[in-house]
């Protein structure tokens, strides 16, 4: 079973059974045919539809749909996250950050962020000039930083910490 959640709140149980599919319990009754690449002609209830699948970000579980030509955004949660929703651990697989530690030895060219600055994971934070080559590092998860440990020009050791979350 699947929970599918619109941008708007909506939400449908959606379950697939002997090729059937089931919403919210009832049979969906539709015709599908691709017609290209991520692209699909559906017919429901006399109707036709184009539907394109536009974005997918498997990691998050969204998926980004344009149907007739409007865009709608939906996240999918299966039965194992709805279970982790019920026994209150729907935060069990976010990572999070305490610190940020110096991959190599090198020199600190820059630092992009600000004591009680919110990153998302990915953001740049730093750059790091090592063996001549200057390394982007990222924050690996989402928070507040609270401290920077080091400066701009400062050589570093591996494993040092840079920055505090």
């Amino acid at each position: 079973m699947l929970q599918v959640k619109t941008a708007n709140d909506k939400l449908w149980q959606v379950d697939i059974k002997n090729d059937t599919v089931f919403l919210d319990g009832a049979p969906f009754h539709w015709d599908i045919s691709p017609i290209g690449p991520n692209t699909f002609h559906i017919i429901k209830d006399a109707r036709s539809y184009t539907a394109e699948l536009v974005s997918a970000n498997y990691e998050e579980k969204t998926f980004t749909f344009k149907v007739n030509g409007v865009s709608q955004t939906v996240s999918v949660k299966d039965r194992f996250d709805l279970l982790l929703d019920k026994l209150g651990m729907t935060d069990a697989n976010t990572k999070k950050v305490n610190d940020v530690k110096a991959p190599m030895p090198g020199l600190i060219l820059e630092i992009k962020v600000k004591p009680g600055q919110e990153v998302k994971k990915g953001d740049p934070i730093m750059i790091l000039e090592a063996m001549k080559m200057e390394n982007i590092l990222k924050s690996p998860g989402d928070g507040v930083v609270k401290e920077i440990k080091v400066q701009e020009k400062q050589n570093v050791e591996k494993n040092q910490v840079l920055i505090l979350f």
